[in-house]
């Protein structure tokens, strides 16, 4: 992907209204350059719940599902639930295409994966 950086992407955490439950807001694209940066925010993360929210993510390649796999077997390990939001089209498509969605929870807004992981 040209022109695309790691300074194009980002990882926010939130704090959510629930009780051992963190956010994580990923945004731009989630790319190779990306996956040391999200790696970095899940081990940061040390709620039981987390929800990754990929509203503003345009797209994901081959290292970034490589980085939500190993997000999702350290969340498994460690008895803690993960939970994505907010998949557009291209993103649930790669997902589905390299046969790692049914790993995990998906919800279409944060309010519902709350509810989901509750």
């Amino acid at each position: 992907m040209r022109g695309m950086s790691s300074e194009s992407f980002r990882v926010v955490s939130e704090p959510s209204s629930r009780t051992g439950l963190q956010v994580l807001q990923l945004k731009g694209p989630f790319t190779f350059t990306a996956s040391a940066i999200f790696v970095d925010a899940v081990a940061a993360a040390d709620a039981p719940r987390l929800i990754l929210d990929l509203t503003e993510v345009p797209m994901v390649d081959s290292m970034a599902v490589g980085a939500l796999v190993r997000a999702f077997v350290s969340c498994h390990k460690s008895g803690r639930k993960l939970a994505l939001v907010g998949l557009n089209h291209r993103v649930h498509n790669v997902l589905h295409l390299t046969g790692i969605a049914p790993l995990f929870d998906t919800y279409a807004s944060i309010s519902e994966a709350e509810a989901g992981l509750a």
